[in-house]
């Protein structure tokens, strides 16, 4: 049973910085090649994608609202993913919640780790 791990979450003022990190286990493919995303969710609103590292190409891909504030990266001998996250704004205040895409196309969740920008 694929199991995903975040943790890195917590509370952070205007401008500050936090790295989330999500460790995968549990699997039996090569997570080299698994589609790694960072989604968000703010209470009251949908879901969103924050940013993507597509399979074992490393093609990234990241949302208009954190482009030049948040890196994704991956530690493959780690199985794990990180989201460095800087000059943090109070929108940034989310759940945000680790997704893997194997390379057969199952898709994983983590459980979820609370992000709080606030003064």
């Amino acid at each position: 049973q694929v199991q995903l791990v975040e943790s890195g979450g917590g509370l952070v003022q205007p401008g500050g910085s936090l790295r989330l990190s999500c460790t995968a286990s549990g699997f039996t493919f090569a997570f080299r090649s698994s589609t790694m995303r960072w989604y968000r969710q703010a209470p009251g609103k949908e879901r969103e994608l924050v940013a993507a590292m597509i399979g074992s190409g490393g093609r990234i891909l990241y949302d208009d609202s954190v482009k030049g504030r948040f890196t994704v990266s991956r530690d493959n001998a780690k199985n794990t993913v990180y989201l460095s996250m800087n000059s943090l704004k109070p929108e940034d205040t989310a759940v945000y919640y680790c997704g893997l895409v194997s390379p057969m196309g199952s898709a994983y969740w983590g459980q979820g780790t609370q992000v709080t920008v606030s003064s």
